[in-house]
């Protein structure tokens, strides 16, 4: 029997076949353990890096998300009124065509600061306001009268279809303390305009009697006699000595300050 047959070299070689076989799996074994450990570490920190990339996907998309929800809120809460108007969204004119009639509507400040208002129209070449504005100090309240044209109806048409055509608006600021009322604040600070009400025309018929109709006369006087106590000059308490050897007529000075006001209110109309 050939040497390389017999049982030493048999179970050499079957050993030596047995004992690389073994530890060529033992090496198999452990590359692929560790590739799967490597594996599983790579999947682990690509979860984690997935997770954040998700995280951070979700952050702008709930950012976005709750500023849409708080702008709708706000939308839908209603608007905090600064004035009380009486009538609260009317206006209420004696139906006569072919003249010149006025409404009135009584506006009060009902906030805790100074407010100043504004009367727009989208008929200025056939309406006007008195006052077209003003500031009004807390509790404050004064009755505005409006002026307008009632042009007759074209082709038989109702007058009482006019009421939707003609519309006013009130426009309210806040302002700091007491000052002079000009226009141009509206404009000055625009994001701080608060829009009141949209008043719409109505006409009466000043033949029939109406609830409506006797108020509409009861403010017009009151707006008369507010303007007449305007107008009324004030009362002289005498001279006043500001400094020693200097003395100033007080109601000279208040007459041109009302005479220069009631100037600006004209050149406003």
């Amino acid at each position: 029997m050939p040497f390389w047959q017999t049982d030493n070299g048999s179970g050499t070689g079957t050993g030596g076949g047995s004992g690389s076989a073994t530890s060529s799996s033992t090496t198999t074994t452990t590359s692929s353990s560790t590739s799967s450990s490597s594996m599983s570490s790579n999947g682990n920190n690509g979860s984690q890096q997935n997770q954040s990339n998700q995280l951070g996907e979700t952050r702008p998309s709930l950012y976005y998300s709750t500023n849409a929800m708080f702008f709708v809120t706000k939308s839908l809460l209603p608007t905090r009124r600064r004035l009380r108007l009486d009538p609260p969204n009317k206006l209420f004119f004696p139906n006569e065509p072919g003249k010149q009639v006025r409404s009135a509507i009584g506006i009060k400040n009902t906030s805790k600061s100074h407010v100043a208002f504004k009367f727009q129209t989208t008929a200025p070449k056939s309406c006007y306001m008195r006052p077209p504005g003003a500031i009004l100090a807390p509790g404050e309240s004064l009755i505005a009268t409006v002026f307008k044209f009632v042009e007759p109806p074209e082709n038989n048409e109702r007058l009482l279809d006019q009421k939707s055509r003609v519309k006013f608006k009130i426009m309210s600021l806040k302002v700091k303390g007491e000052m002079e009322y000009v226009p141009e604040m509206f404009d000055e600070q625009k994001d701080q305009v608060a829009v009141e009400q949209i008043l719409r025309v109505v006409f009466l018929d000043p033949e029939c009697p109406s609830p409506a109709l006797e108020k509409l006369k009861r403010q017009l006087d009151e707006a008369e006699a507010e303007l007449e106590a305007r107008k009324k000059p004030p009362e002289d308490v005498g001279p006043r000595v500001v400094v020693e050897g200097l003395v100033i007529d007080e109601w000279k000075e208040r007459r041109e300050r009302y005479l220069a006001r009631q100037q600006v209110e004209v050149d406003s109309v």
